[in-house]
């Protein structure tokens, strides 16, 4: 899926009322998409652990009286449910993830703990919710098994991982599946999964983000270290995945039969390699 054109993308009315919840709501991404389905509308609740970073985005917006914020850990199986079970919510968005490479290789089992049996204590509390009609679960475009293919990994292409974390995301969509043919299908709820990857914007202070470095080091007035400066990623603004898993939930509302597995990036013009990212980025300090 396309996710570059986001005005389009979204439907403002389809959005107003809905009971929304959002797992991992004080990170870069589900802060920005927490304030974007406020000014849509919708009643949002959201579960997370306090924030990760300092600064935050989600401290950066104040105070907060349109939305519920929970903090609680996904890997608490009993107290997810409570809390999912109180919001009863219509759609959900799961993005609440262990999200570092770097920090998987160094807490491997926490990595799993949260990325894998997280999401599957997620599925099994929706399992028995009838409010519940659409989920929307984030993964990454990491999970696919590394072929050094010229083409753009696509759904259906063999799943797999090297590191911990790409791993835990790539295992983390075999139990999306199985609870959506198990369970779920059958129970009304469309479940989907979204891969996406090299999110930039505003608010990111994350550790291991190409940005985010680049700006510390600047700062800092010392040498920023690449890795790969030759490496090219499909680049894509925070806002556009964001306003695909707008579309893609408001889709799955009217046509369940659409649950699945999405890659969501942009146009194939927008790749460029990491050395002009940063090269673009320090003409306009």
């Amino acid at each position: 899926m396309n996710s570059g054109h986001v005005p389009s993308l979204v439907d403002v009315d389809f959005w107003r009322g809905k009971r929304v919840l959002i797992t991992g709501h004080t990170g870069f991404k589900g802060a920005w998409l927490a304030f974007w389905l406020q000014r849509l509308g919708a009643n949002v609740t959201g579960i997370a652990l306090p924030a990760a970073t300092q600064p935050s985005l989600f401290a950066l917006l104040g105070e907060k009286p349109w939305m519920n914020s929970h903090h609680g850990d996904i890997r608490d199986a009993t107290s997810l449910k409570a809390a999912v079970h109180s919001a009863r919510p219509e759609i959900v968005f799961h993005l609440a993830a262990q999200a570092l490479v770097r920090a998987s290789y160094q807490q491997p089992l926490d990595t799993f703990a949260t990325n894998v049996m997280g999401t599957a204590n997620l599925l099994e509390a929706l399992r028995d919710l009838p409010s519940v009609r659409v989920a929307v679960m984030v993964t990454t475009d990491k999970v696919y098994q590394n072929r050094e293919w010229l083409y753009p990994y696509r759904e259906d292409d063999a799943l797999g991982g090297h590191d911990p974390y790409s791993a835990s995301k790539a295992a983390s969509e075999l139990v999306i599946a199985s609870y959506r043919s198990s369970y779920l299908e059958s129970a009304g709820l469309a479940v989907a999964s979204v891969r996406a990857g090299n999110v930039i914007g505003g608010g990111d202070w994350s550790a291991d983000r190409l940005i985010p470095d680049a700006v510390r080091a600047w700062q800092a007035k010392q040498p920023l270290v690449i890795r790969n400066p030759h490496a090219t990623r499909p680049w894509q603004h925070v806002l556009e995945p964001l306003a695909g898993y707008l579309a893609l939930a408001c889709q799955l509302w009217a046509k369940p039969a659409l649950a699945g597995a999405y890659n969501m990036g942009p146009s194939p013009h927008a790749a460029s390699s990491v050395e002009n990212v940063i090269n673009l980025a320090s003409s306009r300090r």
